[in-house]
């Protein structure tokens, strides 16, 4: 294990870890329970995901990493540490790392991400930018000079980029992804229903019966919760329809961020583009009927990737080999990655 590279995709909702020569060895939430008593940390990882709505008040339930970026350092740093311990059981494991980030982050939260990674004792850190680690995941060779188009919808942001020469020409990042739409839910309902749930019901409703675009067949799933207005148990049997009815408007304001960013892509790219489509990844991705709300609206042709939750894990994995180039500044070599620290 001495040195041995790895690849991390901090999500708001997911950590994922690339070993190279392994592939991917680690998927958890990335949420941590906290004791407010103590200030010790009592769960990581999937433990504390099954505490959230469902802890006493001596127990506070958090995720450190907040869309895309750190929101609470002490406790990222922890997350981090642990997991590369977890992986790395000898004292000397100094690995170099490839950390996926949102494209249009600040420096500042560039330097918190490398100072919560740079603390658990890694030798180098390189940075990725997620739309060029999604085209990387799903198969897509970057480094020719012709246009590809990916939208990484995760659960924090969505990221999408006209890729290029292992680069990016144009991008756009926006804070509307998985979250926005569980917490479209949670209103919708409370608005509809009189009924308060939690985020968690909520995402068990969006994965069974979200949708974006009308189903041909009417489903539907119970919520249960706490009536707002007596304060007792209630459920509700909510139908595909009223979701989409939710979920429509953060999904209509990626679309259209998107189609702002088509208006400024050079001419040449978008011939590129409209010929081969649109890349979606990420977990959101999944939701039922995007690429063809998409599809319609921009008028061109979407699929999603294989696997789309781990395009980015696995991209910035297949970037490892880019590591030992990146001090190398000589004539053709094209590199994916966009910093090193």
């Amino acid at each position: 294990m001495l040195g041995t590279d790895i690849a991390i995709d901090l999500g708001t909702s997911a950590v994922k870890i690339y070993l190279d020569g392994k592939g991917i060895i680690l998927n958890e939430p990335a949420v941590v329970a906290v004791n407010l008593e103590t200030d010790q940390v009592v769960a990581l990882g999937h433990e504390a995901y099954a505490m959230v709505g469902r802890t006493s008040d001596k127990i506070q339930v958090t995720h450190p990493l907040c869309n895309g970026v750190i929101s609470n350092f002490d406790l990222a740093q922890y997350l981090i540490s642990y997991y590369l311990k977890k992986i790395g059981d000898s004292k000397f494991f100094m690995p170099r790392v490839v950390v996926s980030v949102p494209c249009q982050i600040t420096e500042v939260e560039k330097r918190a991400v490398v100072d919560a990674i740079s603390a658990a004792g890694v030798r180098k850190i390189c940075l990725i930018e997620e739309p060029v680690a999604a085209a990387l995941g799903a198969g897509v060779d970057i480094a020719k000079p012709y246009g590809t188009l990916v939208v990484d919808v995760g659960g924090g942001t969505t990221d999408m980029a006209v890729l290029s020469l292992s680069g990016i020409a144009i991008s756009r990042s926006l804070k509307i992804a998985g979250n926005v739409f569980d917490e479209a839910i949670v209103k919708f309902i409370r608005r509809k229903y009189n009924l308060l749930i939690g985020q968690r019901m909520a995402e068990e409703a969006k994965n069974a019966i979200g949708c974006v675009y009308p189903k041909k067949d009417e489903t539907k799933h119970r919520v249960k919760g706490r009536n707002a207005m007596t304060g007792l148990p209630q459920y509700a049997d909510i139908s595909c329809d009223e979701m989409l009815e939710a979920l429509i408007e953060p999904a209509m304001q990626i679309v259209r961020t998107l189609q702002e960013m088509l208006e400024k892509t050079p001419p040449e790219l978008m011939s590129d583009v409209y010929s081969d489509g649109i890349i979606l990844t990420g977990g959101s991705s999944r939701l039922f009927g995007l690429d063809t709300l998409i599809s319609k609206k921009v008028k061109m042709p979407v699929r999603i990737a294989e696997d789309p939750d781990i395009c980015v894990a696995l991209g910035a994995g297949k970037a490892i080999k880019f590591i030992d180039d990146i001090e190398n500044k000589a004539y053709g070599v094209l590199n994916p990655l966009s910093a090193a620290y």
